[in-house]
């Protein structure tokens, strides 16, 4: 049999896409693991141009997935990203709470039970063994919604899936993708499927991001120049942020302490045009060098991350 993963991809004008993620998992909530898969994806997704509007973090409750899932689609993103819960154990219930959000039976999808076969093959494994119960939890990761794709895991076993769904009156729909929970493997079918789908969505795109160390300058001294920074440009073509990192203490020669406050600054520049991208940020660089030097502080580069489209 030959495995079909071909996920259609959007034919449109390029333009913003607006995302939303839900990771899944009682460890979450408990704190027992971060939530890094989140961070990543949104970390991902932000430099390639689309927008992460939320992050929903749910446990291992089919209701609540349910529930979630069908909010998530009724605030209508572009996309809706689902991490973890697609394993072979009790507390996996991902697929049956997309089931339920959408009204679609879960199947036993041929596709999905290749894709299986071929994962316990690359790890030496049987998908069919002599006790039929195991075989059974097993095949529960290729028991997916109808109507759905599943993709293949180049890492892992159980299948990624696919579906797109019908928001709001027109003919609009939301592209609900669900990953594996483990962060290796999530990153690998991100990578390779979902990301370069992203990018043809938005189309050309620039990012530039810089981290600086500001010494002896407060948040407060310095909040006017960044409030008119900010209102010079559109929202969504500039970020900056600034980021408080206690205080450095120093013991001068007459044996007195002074602090010094420590601040990092975050600076992102982002759009189409790469020249008004540079522009932008070589003017907000250039304007907060001048500021922090009239009031006397230091300002250290730190780092720095430049994308431009491939």
């Amino acid at each position: 049999m030959v495995i079909i993963s071909e996920i259609p991809v959007q034919q449109s004008v390029p333009s913003e896409v607006n995302i939303e993620l839900l990771s899944i998992g009682n460890e979450l909530l408990s704190g027992t693991i971060a939530n890094t898969n989140a961070q990543w994806i949104s970390t991902q997704t932000t430099k390639a141009g689309g927008t992460v509007k939320r992050i929903t973090t749910v446990g291992d409750r089919h209701r609540e997935i349910s529930s979630t899932i069908r909010d998530c689609v009724h605030r209508g993103p572009d996309w809706l990203i689902i991490s973890g819960g697609l394993g072979p154990t009790y507390d996996d219930k991902t697929l049956q709470g997309l089931s339920s959000a959408l009204g679609l039976r879960l199947k036993l999808d041929p596709y999905a039970v290749e894709m299986l076969k071929k994962s316990y093959a690359r790890h030496k494994q049987r998908l069919v063994s002599n006790d039929n119960k195991l075989n059974d939890i097993r095949l529960k990761m290729a028991r997916i919604p109808r109507g759905s794709i599943p993709f293949q895991n180049p890492i892992g076993s159980a299948p990624s899936v696919f579906i797109e769904v019908k928001r709001g009156v027109g003919t609009t729909k939301t592209r609900i993708f669900c990953l594996p929970g483990v962060p290796k493997e999530m990153k690998a079918v991100f990578s390779r499927t979902i990301l370069p789908q992203i990018k043809e969505s938005v189309g050309k795109y620039y990012f530039v991001e810089s981290m600086f160390e500001t010494i002896d300058v407060s948040e407060s001294m310095l909040a006017p120049t960044l409030a008119r920074l900010v209102d010079s440009y559109p929202t969504n073509d500039i970020y900056l942020k600034t980021h408080p990192r206690g205080y450095e203490m120093k013991v001068s020669r007459n044996r007195k302490i002074r602090s010094k406050p420590k601040l990092n600054i975050q600076v992102v520049s982002k759009g189409k045009d790469k020249s008004r991208v540079e522009a932008r940020y070589n003017t907000i660089i250039d304007t907060l060098k001048v500021e922090i030097n009239r009031l006397g502080g230091k300002m250290h580069f730190t780092n720095a991350n430049r994308t431009t489209p491939e």
